[in-house]
């Protein structure tokens, strides 16, 4: 069923680990037909971002191009925050620096972390529940120094094609293969910071989009988030695998279209 726009909104898209804003080249385009403002973001070291990953040490590191972004934005704007896999961390700071900038932050098969525990937690929990051969041939590289450890990530094509684009064309795959750049969790970081907070983080409404075939955050492991830590409205997309901006764009817009009707 189509959706009636009522207000014009705008919608800030953010990729997970390893990706870029490339990612949402399908989804943008179908989001902008229907009058919305559409911002994807690389960010640091990741899509066509120059830097390196060598010199980004921490999550903030990482987020800077949405923090640089978000600070941008009049005080009297509000945009729509998606983040996508890891994406949903890149979210939650922007979230506890700008929540009055926000109408609703939507997660994507993502990454959600709470307030009460330290923001590695939701990842300490997922690497905890995945046996190490599930990550196939992806690799985990130690980069920089044992004063300043970071842990890089680099997905094989094993991975790429069975666990994050199962559902995907084979055009999609091509793609990944070529754009992937090596990121990382940045757990060393994580696990040193404090929770988010209620007055930050907490104050923000949060929707969460469940892609029930995923093979790389199982469905199990997403609800387990949801429902430890609560959202103010949960979609499904079915038949939807993690790139559901990919696998599933049209219904994938559907989901944010509603989601912009209901908080815009």
């Amino acid at each position: 069923m189509e959706v009636t726009i009522r207000r014009r909104a705008h919608i800030v898209l953010v990729h997970g680990v390893c990706h870029g804003a490339w990612c949402w080249y399908k989804l943008k385009p179908l989001l902008e037909a229907y009058g919305h403002n559409v911002t994807a973001l690389d960010m640091s070291a990741s899509g066509a971002d120059p830097r390196r990953l060598d010199d980004v040490r921490t999550l903030d590191d990482y987020t800077t191009p949405l923090l640089e972004f978000m600070a941008s934005i009049p005080r009297d704007e509000k945009v729509v925050l998606v983040g996508h896999s890891l994406g949903g961390l890149n979210i939650a700071v922007a979230m506890d620096k700008y929540p009055h900038k926000i109408s609703v932050a939507v997660f994507l098969a993502a990454s959600m972390p709470g307030t009460k525990q330290v923001p590695s937690y939701v990842l300490d929990q997922y690497c905890e529940q995945t046996p190490a051969e599930e990550w196939l041939d992806t690799k985990f590289s130690p980069i920089g120094s044992p004063e300043d450890p970071l842990t890089a990530i680099s997905f094989g094509p094993k991975f790429i094609s069975l666990k994050l684009y199962q559902l995907c064309s084979p055009q999609d795959v091509a793609l990944a293969n070529m754009l992937l750049r090596p990121g990382s969790l940045f757990l060393e970081d994580l696990s040193k910071r404090d929770p988010f907070s209620n007055e930050g983080f907490g104050s923000v409404k949060r929707a969460y989009v469940v892609c029930p075939e995923d093979k790389a955050i199982s469905v199990n492991f997403q609800r387990w988030q949801i429902e430890k830590f609560g959202v103010d409205e949960v979609k499904e997309i079915a038949s939807a695998d993690h790139m559901a901006m990919l696998s599933k764009p049209q219904q994938l817009c559907q989901c944010l279209l509603e989601l912009a009707k209901n908080y815009v």
